[in-house]
């Protein structure tokens, strides 16, 4: 669970992606399931991309452009030093 301060923020700007979000009323009933689930206080808003090549491509088009930045590339981690170390690896560069 997230810290309970940080909640409303989270709640105002829920982001749907993904191929499942193209499931016809998929973004509908999640806003419409979390609307009952979530505090009357909170400002509930569920938003999807328009463009349906952008839900389902969403994650990796954002994923190529984390990788191509300089600063992520020193967190890559070969196969290699992956077999050889385990997980820790991940720990230990990607703190």
């Amino acid at each position: 669970m997230c810290d309970i301060d940080i909640r409303p923020t989270l709640y105002s700007g829920l982001m749907v992606t993904g191929g499942n979000s193209l499931i016809l009323g998929f973004t509908e009933r999640l806003n419409h399931d979390l609307a009952h689930k979530c505090p009357p206080t909170i400002k509930l808003r569920v938003s999807a991309a328009p463009a349906p090549v952008e839900r389902r491509f969403g994650a990796w088009i954002g994923g190529s452009i984390l990788g191509s930045l300089g600063s992520f590339q020193q967190m890559w981690i070969a196969k290699s030093e992956y077999e050889e170390t385990g997980r820790t690896i991940v720990e230990n560069r990607c703190p």
